[in-house]
This record gives structure tokens, sequence and C-alpha cells, in this order.
């Protein structure tokens, strides 16, 4: 079931949540929490609001966040405040018993959104045809269900922004290409890092299906033409921008931002990285990041020694992380108190094996 249907099945909350005070609604999610105890776990990304991550029992990426989820035993109910594929890996390592609920079904990852199976299939055929049994099929974990079993299915394994050179690695010592799915950023950059010229790689157009340059006998990684919606706003003209008003500052970045900002970058990394660089920064230290704007805030507020700001300073929140707001995540704790929960993501048990293999593959070289 894809991300619109899961919506029109959705129920509507109903509009008395939406009339309440914030104040109202943070009294009433605690006494839920305290009132459903060890029943639910929370898990929160770090791009959540932060009126709904205060409730988190833990912070942290996505994956990691699956797996503290499958660690949660005693747990009937994970409440995942973070995105559609998020709550599907959760779903995928948890218990069978254990129900993984999204507050908000809208909920979705725009990256995740531009690789589904259909695109992938046609594409890897055509792939194929062009450089038959060469190509071993990587995806970010920024991807559905679906994209991961397809690359569990065929040999290849999934990714993090912590991981992905090492996977990279690992996949080039299985075969000759590479596809990379869907961050063609991330897939460029580590690409680079590891010392792969960027004239042998090709982007595919999964809307177009075609290549978007010449795919030769020298190509290695063909990257999927995916992109984050809120990394991709970041420029190197912002960098300039930043420097130039600055010239003390740092610049710090995820590397799903496009080249020729990761490469203009003092320092790159995912969003563990991201933070862990900010707490251990020395006071006073000026700093420009790359990255969500709901986190940066937070570093920002948890650092006031340092002077932080956002690398570009007109940017706007990822506006599908902030769909989990107060009144859905209250009305989703109320619905499990009342014993009949809602939203709940269940991903098939045939896409989930296939998922499982690739989740596998990249967990036994971490």
């Amino acid at each position: 079931m894809n991300i619109m249907e899961d919506f029109l099945k959705e129920p509507q909350i109903p509009d008395a949540y939406l009339k309440k005070s914030d104040e109202e609604l943070t009294n009433e999610g605690w006494r839920l929490r305290r009132e459903l105890g060890a029943q639910v776990y929370i898990p929160g990304h770090h791009y959540q609001r932060d009126e709904v991550i205060r409730f988190a029992d833990d912070r942290g990426d996505s994956l990691r966040l699956a797996q503290l989820s499958a660690q949660k035993k005693e747990a009937e109910y994970i409440v995942f405040c973070g995105v559609h594929f998020m709550a599907e890996t959760a779903d995928i390592l948890t218990d069978d018993r254990q129900k993984v609920i999204l507050p908000d079904q809208r909920a979705g990852c725009a990256m995740a959104d531009m690789a589904n199976i259909y695109q992938l299939e046609r594409a890897w055929k055509k792939l194929q045809d062009t450089f038959g049994d060469t190509i071993i099929p990587m995806t970010y974990i920024n991807s559905t269900a679906e994209i991961k079993a397809f690359c569990g299915r065929h040999g290849g394994a999934t990714v993090t922004s912590s991981n992905a050179d090492k996977m990279m690695q690992w996949a080039f010592s299985q075969k000759e290409r590479i596809l990379f799915l869907p961050d063609q950023h991330l897939g460029r950059n580590t690409g680079v890092k590891l010392g792969v010229p960027l004239e042998e790689m090709v982007v595919w157009n999964p809307v177009q299906d075609r290549f978007e340059g010449e795919a030769t006998n020298r190509t290695r990684v063909i990257l999927w033409k995916g992109f984050c919606t809120v990394h991709e706003k970041f420029t190197a003209k912002n960098v300039a921008a930043c420097r130039k008003a600055d010239p003390e500052v740092r610049v710090l970045v995820h590397p799903e931002c496009d080249y020729e900002v990761v490469r203009q970058a003092d320092y790159v990394g995912s969003t563990k990285y991201i933070i862990e660089m900010i707490n251990q920064a020395p006071e006073g230290s000026h700093w420009a990041i790359g990255t969500e704007m709901n986190l940066v805030n937070r570093l920002k507020h948890d650092r006031p020694d340092l002077d932080i700001r956002l690398l570009n300073p007109v940017m706007c929140s990822c506006l599908t992380m902030n769909r989990i707001d107060l009144p859905h995540f209250v009305w989703s704790l109320t619905r499990i108190a009342d014993g009949e929960p809602e939203n709940i993501i269940k991903v098939p048990k045939t896409v989930a094996n296939g998922a499982v293999l690739a989740l596998k593959r990249m967990l036994e070289q971490s």
C-alpha cells in the first residue's frame, strides 16, 4: 500500500483536537504517557517539532530508532514520531505482536517518494540490457520498504549517511557497478570520497526513463535522480555568503547536500556527526549548518555559547516531518488508551522479508 492509499483510508482527526491549545494538548499528552507506561514506546527523529520530540523516549536517526523499537519487547505500541519510511523500517524489525503507529499518515518523505517499485523494475530491465549482470542495487535507508526489498532480493543492501562509504566499498567488491537509490547527492558525494571520478557516474531519470548524460563502459555508479527537498536548497552561494559575512565561520553540512556545497564545506557528515561536532565545538566558535531547521534551532538553543546559524537563512523546516504535530500525537495516544489504535503501519510479509535481507547485509558490514 502506498502513502496516498494510506492517507485516503486514514480516519480524520476530530476537530476538538485541532481547537485545543498547545498547553491543553501538552498536559493531556503527559497524562496519557503516564497512563500508558511501558505499553507504549515513543521514538522521535531529530527533525521533529520541539513540542512533539519532548515526549520521545529516545531521539535519533531513522535506523537507530527502528533498532531501539525492536529492543523494546514490552512495548505493544510504537508511536513513531518521524515519517512513513521510518515507521515501515520499525515495523520490519519489530515483533509481529508490536504495532507501529504513525500519528499522521501524511508524514511522508519526498525523497523516498522519488523512487517507486514500478519505476525501479522498469529501470532495472533497461540497465541490465545496457550493462548486463554487472550491477548491484544499493538504497539509502530513506526509501520505501518495497525499494529495500528489491535491493535485498537482488543481492544489494541499504546504506545510511554514516556508513555509505563503507557500504559502497562493499558493493564494489560484489559487482562492477552500483545503482544508488534514491538520493543522487549522497551517492555522488560518497563516490567522489572513494575516488570515483564524476565522469564515471551517470544519472538515471526515472520519470523520463533514461540516462541523463552518456552511459559508457567506464560508468561505475548509476545515480537515481532523487534528492532531499530540504538539503538541496543549500547552495554554493550560501557558503560563499556565509564566509564573506564571517571569515571565522566553519561550514558543517549533511552529505545529502549538492556536490558543490559538500566540496566547499569544512565538515561533512550524518545528522549524528553534526550533533557530535556541535556538542564538542570550542566555546565561542562560529558555525553555519546545512541541515534541517528544527535540528539547527535546537542545537543553537543547547549551545548558546556558540554562534550558530542556518547555512541558508531563508530555509523552512521539513514540511513532511512537521506533519506530526501535537493534535495528531495526542489523538494517537488517546486512541491507544481507548483500545482502538489508528494509523497502524504494516509492511506485507513478502516485502518485509526482502527488506530484511538488505538491512542485514548492511548490519553485517557495520
